[in-house]
């Protein structure tokens, strides 16, 4: 097949949960880019509206729905709706991550943990769930996971000031999960024809690269990365497309690593 067919998206209806936030915007406006009806999902559908009408004004298909990730009628409410009004969920990104109950281990409690993982592990194990039932009627699709270089490794505790506070344990821990979950879904669901892989990025957070407050800490980073740049919004749209896209048909169970080369050291 030509390769431009094999990562055009054309036809495609793609869910992006979190598709609004840091790294979602990206993701849903390349994917956008690539032909794929791309549904915009959050708590805020209102938010995610706004973006999928900018990106339908370029002439793309997108719409914004509204999803919590910690409440299990949502969930299922969102797949239902998308597989109704499309006919098809053929990708399913998990982006969404909740950053507002994560806690060090000195400052853990059990509700904080919990709160923390019903949306960024739990609530994407029902999504995905809520979807794979579509997917396997269809004959196929493509999940994503997006985990982050926190899933392979921990974070590098002398980069950070004190000011900052401890780094978060639930994070690693959540992220690490990420990519034991994307590999048993894929050897799970492999041969009904769908897809898992994950993507762990790196270095990408425009709002702390634009703070003077942290501008010791990015330029740490930069020193220390081996592309020596920090990462931007264009840097994740490629391995995203890549992996929901038939350029990839014959990859799964795998995490493609987007940190500039930190993780090598």
């Amino acid at each position: 097949m030509d390769l431009k067919k094999l990562y055009s998206l054309e036809g495609r209806t793609v869910i992006v949960t979190g598709g609004r936030g840091t790294y979602g915007a990206g993701i849903s406006e390349g994917l956008c880019e690539m032909g794929a009806e791309v549904i915009i999902a959050s708590r805020n559908k209102a938010k995610c509206e706004e973006l999928a009408a900018s990106l339908r004004d370029k002439g793309y298909k997108a719409r914004g729905e509204a999803l919590d990730l910690s409440a299990d009628d949502s969930v299922r409410a969102l797949a239902e709706k998308v597989y109704r009004d499309s006919g098809r969920i053929d990708v399913l990104v998990n982006n969404a991550v909740d950053r507002s109950n994560m806690v060090s281990l000195e400052n853990a409690t059990r509700e904080k943990l919990q709160a923390s993982s019903d949306t960024n592990l739990t609530g994407q194990i029902m999504l995905t769930q809520a979807v794979v039932g579509y997917m396997k009627k269809q004959g196929g699709g493509s999940i994503v996971n997006i985990g982050s270089m926190r899933g392979l490794d921990c974070p590098h505790f002398p980069f950070y000031p004190e000011s900052w506070g401890e780094q978060p344990l639930s994070y690693t821990t959540e992220k690490w999960a990420m990519v034991g979950m994307t590999k048993y879904l894929a050897g799970r669901y492999g041969r009904d024809g769908i897809r898992v892989n994950c993507v762990a990025p790196g270095g990408f957070n425009p709002g702390l690269a634009d703070d003077p407050d942290k501008k010791a800490f990015v330029d740490t980073y930069i020193r220390n990365c081996p592309l020596g740049r920090w990462a931007t919004a264009d840097d994740i749209k490629g391995p995203v497309a890549f992996l929901a896209s038939d350029a990839s048909a014959y990859i799964t169970g795998a995490t493609l690593v987007m940190d500039g080369g930190w993780t090598i050291w």
